[in-house]
């Protein structure tokens, strides 16, 4: 009966919740037994809302404990006493409602943890198949070493550096760090969520990489923001962050910001997803003009391609894959924190469901993009080992197993069977030690009697944010306790403050500072920092700290080494009591200024006590070993002076020299492995020519060549004589230069409408499209260039262009089968073999013919509802057909199988769902755009793409971006949508913005209706 009355009470608290706490608190009861159990509901309330990171509410807060505490059976005695005593009182017919309703709920809970736990267990079971796929590379390790051998490329650690400090390379290094507030002075750090330490980390990164022997330059590319919100200095296109230096020949670091969405807002990173494509349209632009640039500066005219793409977080580890498949450039993602953790954690606090975590982190649209990172990247930066085991294996594209064997073989020279995994390297975050002087890492006097003591001759001018921190202070002597994190509930700040005010001891031997980012209104703060903030206020008041706990408003970032060294005089301590640490860059700097360190033993700072050996590990949910550990670090002087020691002795394997090095040795290892072969560009001529070569009998041109004559005096014979020599002549310079632009096009239209019937037959829709825009285009075809895009095959294309007046011959380019080919009709409908070269890179090739047709079928599908299409297949595409009405896998899932089994490829379901295109990881018909516009030398800008109100499974890549939109209402019938995502995927919303003004509507795909669309972006 014990549990019941405990159930009665939280029954009787959820009714008198309309009253408040103050009801609760003012109630003494009628009884010892009632007032007690108040009590206890008083105490669970005051430690709810210390964790809860939006507003307290008591009776989610009481259902919670009711659903997660009690059993049906217990719900069920509850109701049935109520029934047997009810009156006519209303309290007692609302306790049966509530009683009813709660028995729902947790009927409700326990189904959906039911559903939670079969998800888990058949990913399990995916991943124990993908384990007996890959059984055969385990007997692949057996073979002898000397078969196809290759040198063995030795491990790379600290003691043992393949970098070279050699100034002759000229190295190009481009990192990407997309959310949060970047500028390289006065960081306001703390200021919200998206600005902490990866803005402090990156900016670091560029500036250490920029004074590295053989790096040339390196850019820091981040969002603009215009908004009045902000600083102006945060919509400045460039910031340098380092002076250029003769002596190491390095034109310095930049801050690069690049317009992406609203730019006179502040977006928080969960709402940029919409705006990925156009930050990454306007990487590219600046990648490739910066590329010349530095080409015509020391490389001899040719292109200076980055050495290396390094994206910071899920945001930006999706536009540096994207950029590393166009430009054929080495990937590296650091993680900084990861969403399936975050996930994980979220739903273990039982607070939020999976759609509603979804709907506020939009979490599975960030997942999906550190699974790219994984796809593209050749190496992951993690700070510690814990990050790799316990926060990586989450992911279905990384298996560390899978990752050493086929590292093994790589380097044994046997064959990986198509199977790819980012290399895992822990390279601990370095830190600038310029603003740490001799007296921090000397053991003199650490006390403040000579600076603030009470002889007035002897003192001398302190740091301002001294006095802002001793004014809180009755005794500024004593020992400092501080810790200094964003007012975040992870940080777990509270437990530290309760740790503080329950021991006697400690409160009485040293002070407690806080700096907890800089405040304003607290009213006025987002809902996770002000819940914090009150907490803290509240807590002191509650201990009775005044006199003994600092908690400024405000600080600078220079002022920080201040804070630290104020705490080392002291002989203080520094702690980091986070729930979870993904590393802990803070201990790193207090070491370095003197300070022993008291950490949470989850995360990164395992890895860098084990490095330091300068303080304690306690478990950070421990009140009273949070302060054992303070108070034995504070007291025991001999322990305080070895741990300050130890510290300041092995900081040097923190340094950014240091990071710099490990960093560029990985990168030079994992490029042996990565094609040298670049996208070329097409030199810039100095007077574009008016018309394309295909127009040549209507000009009069006059060419260097063998002859001198116009076009008009030429016979046919001759014109096609003539004809002939241009093409040799533009092609005779090398492959290297054999670039066909068309008349240096001003526009480029491209037509990507999906037209299929229910069957997956060409309708007559896509011819006629094409004819309507082609007359739309009128006398300027001569400017405006046509690409076509699709998923059809050159063989189904030229069938379905026969029942129309339009011709191959009027297209520059074809696009096929999803991205994965291209022909230039202009060079006799010939394959671009540069481009094919250009999209190999992890191609599985063969390897993955079978097993798609196994992992595609559903297990109760017929034998033949899954069948390879042998006659649409091709080096770079196989094509498999779907059964009318069968059922087929969605993409989601089958990438995740795939991923599984560490085959990286693009999968796109075309013609009405009844074919899937499997592809290269790098073809697409999106990044297909960006390699013509590179190729050609014509602005994404300027590129309008021509699709229907849906179609294949790739359709949603196509609507963002720099260039325009144009969608044609009632062009395509049938499209692919419905197998693009699972059921708790992310939405389409998280992928183009619906109200962008590049994304333009036309009533229909008359040539009158495309007109009226051209004419409002002022081109007809």
């Amino acid at each position: 009966m014990g549990e019941n009355e405990w159930l009665n009470g939280y029954l009787e608290a959820i009714l008198d919740v309309g009253a408040g706490r103050r009801a609760i608190e003012s109630s003494n009861g009628s009884s010892k037994k009632k007032s007690n159990l108040r009590k206890r509901f008083d105490e669970k309330i005051q430690i709810h809302i210390e964790k809860e990171e939006k507003l307290f509410s008591p009776t989610k807060y009481f259902v919670e404990e009711v659903i997660s505490s009690f059993d049906e059976a217990d719900l069920h005695r509850t109701w049935i006493k109520v029934v047997a005593t009810r009156n006519s009182r209303e309290r007692n017919n609302r306790l049966e409602n509530i009683c009813w309703r709660i028995w729902h709920l947790a009927r409700k809970k326990k189904q959906i943890a039911w559903d939670d736990a079969q998800k888990l267990v058949r990913r399990r079971l995916e991943r124990e198949k993908a384990a007996e796929d890959l059984s055969e590379l385990s007997e692949g390790e057996k073979e002898k070493s000397d078969s196809h051998f290759v040198t063995d490329i030795s491990r790379i650690n600290s003691d043992n550096q393949i970098w070279s400090d050699d100034k002759s390379r000229q190295l190009y290094i481009v990192l990407i760090s997309l959310h949060g507030l970047v500028r390289g002075e006065n960081m306001e750090l703390g200021r919200d969520s998206d600005t902490g330490g990866q803005v402090k980390y990156v900016v670091e990164l560029a500036r250490a990489l920029a004074n590295t022997n053989g790096v040339h330059r390196v850019d820091l590319l981040t969002r603009q923001i215009t908004s009045p919100e902000v600083d102006s200095s945060y919509g400045e296109p460039i910031e340098m962050l380092s002076c250029p230096s003769d002596g190491i020949g390095s034109c310095g670091a930049y801050i690069i910001r690049i317009p992406c969405g609203p730019c006179d807002k502040y977006i928080p990173k969960e709402s940029l997803w919409p705006y990925v494509p156009e930050f990454i349209d306007g990487a590219l632009g600046h990648i490739v003009n910066m590329a010349r640039a530095l080409g015509e500066q020391v490389n001899a005219g040719k292109p200076s391609w980055p050495y290396v793409i390094h994206g910071h977080y899920a945001d930006a580890g999706e536009v540096a894959a994207r950029l590393s498949g166009v430009l054929n450039v080495p990937m590296v993602l650091t993680g900084h924190s990861l969403g399936r953790n975050k996930l994980e954690q979220l739903l273990k606090q039982g607070r939020l469901s999976r759609e509603d975590i979804n709907t506020t982190y939009k979490i599975l649209r960030r997942i999906e993009a550190e699974e790219l990172g994984l796809d593209s990247a050749e190496m992951v930066v993690t700070s510690t080992r814990q990050e790799i085991e316990e926060q990586w294996g989450l992911y279905d594209g990384f298996d560390i197993q899978l990752e050493r064997k086929l590292r093994i073989r790589r380097r044994r020279g046997v064959t990986c069977l198509g199977r790819f995994m980012p290399r895992m390297v822990v390279i601990p975050p370095g830190m600038d030690f310029s603003s740490v002087t001799t007296q921090d890492s000397s053991d003199g006097d650490g006390d403040l009697r000579s600076l603030i003591g009470t002889d007035r001759t002897q003192k001398r001018p302190i740091p301002s944010i001294w006095s802002e921190i001793m004014r809180f202070f009755t005794n500024p002597h004593k020992p400092m306790i501080l810790a200094l994190s964003r007012p975040d509930p992870k940080k777990n700040v509270t437990t530290l403050i309760k740790a503080f005010g329950e021991c006697q001891p400690l409160r009485e031997l040293a002070n407690l500072t806080l700096i907890l980012g800089n405040r304003g209104d607290i009213e006025e703060m987002s809902d996770s920092s002000s819940v914090v903030l009150m907490s803290v206020l509240k807590l002191i008041d509650k201990y009775d700290l005044y006199g003994q706990v600092a908690y400024p408003k405000h600080h600078k970032q220079p002022e920080v080494p201040e804070i630290y060294r104020l705490a080392a005089k002291t002989k203080g301590v520094f702690i980091n009591p986070a729930l979870v640490e993904p590393f802990g860059l803070t201990l790193i700097e207090a070491a370095a200024y003197g300070l022993p360190i008291v950490a949470t033993k989850h995360g990164g700072p395992v890895d860098i006590l084990k490095a330091l050996n300068n303080g304690v590990l306690v478990d950070p949910y421990d009140q009273k070993a949070t302060s054992d550990a303070l108070l034995k670090l504070v007291a025991d002087k001999n322990l305080w002076h070895e741990c300050r020691k130890n510290g300041l002795k092995n900081i040097q394997h923190f340094s950014w020299p240091e990071h710099c090095r490990n960093y560029l040795s990985y990168v030079e290892q994992c490029k042996n492995y990565h094609p040298n072969n670049h996208l070329s560009v097409m030199p810039i001529p100095e007077e574009p020519l008016s018309e394309s070569l295909r127009g040549v009998e209507d000009l009069s041109l006059k060419f260097s060549i063998d002859i001198d004559v116009k076009v008009g005096e030429l016979d046919a014979p001759n014109k096609q004589e003539l004809t002939d020599i241009l093409i040799q002549k533009a092609t005779s310079i090398g492959k290297s230069t054999n670039i066909y632009c068309p008349g240096r096009r001003q526009w480029l239209y491209v037509v990507s409408v999906d037209c299929y019937s229910r069957n997956g037959s060409t309708t007559k829709a896509l011819p006629l499209v094409i004819k309507n825009l082609m007359q739309a285009a009128g006398t300027k075809s001569g400017q405006i260039g046509f690409v076509l895009l699709t998923g059809l095959s050159l063989i189904e294309i030229k069938e379905a262009l026969k029942s129309c007046q339009v011709k191959l011959e009027d297209f520059d380019a074809l696009v096929c089968k999803s991205g994965s080919e291209m022909y230039y009709p202009w060079r006799d409908l010939i394959v671009d073999e540069d481009y094919e070269a250009h999209i190999e890179y992890r191609w599985p090739g063969e390897n993955i013919k079978s097993i798609v047709m196994r992992l595609a079928k559903i297990e109760d599908g017929a034998e033949n509802d899954f069948m390879q299409l042998i006659n649409q297949c091709s080096s770079r595409c196989y094509s498999y057909s779907i059964k009318l009405g069968a059922k087929a896998r969605n993409i989601d899932d089958l990438r995740q199988r795939l991923r599984m089994r560490g085959l990286r490829c693009n999968l796109v379901y075309t013609h009405a769902a009844s074919r899937l295109n499997v592809i290269p990881l790098f073809a697409s018909r999106d990044q297909a755009l960006r390699y013509l516009s590179v190729r050609w030398g014509i602005e994404l800008s300027k590129i309008i793409v021509f699709v229907g109100e849906r179609g294949d499974t790739d359709f949603e890549s196509l609507l963002g971006g720099l260039h325009k939109t144009v969608i044609l209402r009632g062009s395509v019938e049938y499209g692919s949508e419905m197998l693009v995502h699972s059921e708790d995927s992310y939405k389409k919303n998280d992928m183009a913005s619906q109200d962008c003004t590049n994304i333009v509507r036309a009533k229909g795909f008359e040539a009158h209706e495309i007109s009226k669309v051209l004419g409002s972006f002022r081109i007809m």
